[in-house]
């Protein structure tokens, strides 16, 4: 158990189904401290059904799910961002009638301990925490480049910068495990390379875990340390970028014949 306690998040046998379809079948990953892990494959391979499984959007059918040494599968998601998991969505997900303060604050909502009588009252508890909540937005909007545009309605920054705020949200949750879903996806090279850059810092600065999924194989094989596959739910290949590039399998099964060279570009332009 001890050596469990040390992973941030060991899945073992995982399978979710979805009438006689396998989205997930049989799926062993571990996820070490301060690593940038990702999931790669083609549309359908089941990556984002994983994450679903991970933040408790859906129950896995077999396996378990281990976060900081303690089961999780068949949590509700709250009590999972509770615990110290957050993430982001492909398609971005933010509030888009309230303000870009207002949207990394709730975030904060798992922190809280105010009751509604409490906040109805304004309790000195309440205050305190409020004011705390407030003084974490502002620094995390500080963090991501955001701290100008606090009083701007979400939907009316730019794409990238939702992208930031997205994640500036889940920040606020204090998390331990970032996953990240499509962090790059829309985005022009620069700021794909500025996204990597940010990411490696949220590791660094931040002392996160951070686990992707991306179709982008020069963000992939530029920032993961350790690379899983999936292909129709299965794993097909794991280990570090440079494995995973030469495997037989990925390339057959995920890059194609030709995938090989371009992957192989794209870790030189990486490098």
């Amino acid at each position: 158990m001890s050596e469990s306690r040390d992973l941030i998040l060991e899945a073992t046998g995982v399978t979710k189904r979805f009438g006689g379809l396998t989205a997930v079948g049989d799926l062993d990953l571990i996820i070490q401290p301060q690593q940038i892990a990702s999931v790669i494959g083609p549309n359908g391979a089941g990556k984002t059904t994983f994450f679903n499984c991970i933040s408790g959007f859906y129950t896995p059918e077999e396996g378990e799910i281990r976060f900081l040494g303690e089961p999780i599968q068949g949590l509700s998601p709250d009590k999972i961002t509770a615990r110290g998991i957050a993430r982001t969505y492909q398609n971005i997900h933010l509030f888009a009638g309230m303000t870009v303060l207002e949207n990394v604050m709730v975030g904060s909502h798992t922190n809280l301990t105010s009751t509604p009588v409490g906040t109805l009252l304004r309790t000195p508890l309440n205050a305190r925490e409020e004011d705390a909540a407030l003084a974490r937005a502002y620094e995390l909007l500080g963090y991501v480049g955001l701290d100008s545009v606090g009083d701007w309605l979400a939907t009316n920054l730019p794409y990238g910068q939702q992208r930031r705020l997205e994640i500036a949200r889940a920040l606020a949750t204090d998390p331990v495990l970032l996953l990240l879903d499509e962090p790059t996806a829309g985005m022009n090279p620069q700021e794909t390379e500025n996204t990597m850059h940010f990411i490696q810092q949220l590791r660094d600065e931040r002392d996160l875990t951070i686990l992707l999924i991306e179709h982008d194989m020069s963000v992939v094989m530029g920032i993961s340390d350790h690379v899983t596959v999936l292909d129709y739910g299965l794993k097909i290949s794991e280990g570090t970028p440079a494995h995973v590039q030469n495997d037989p399998l990925v390339i057959e099964a995920y890059l194609g014949a030709a995938g090989a060279d371009d992957l192989a570009a794209d870790l030189e332009i990486a490098n």
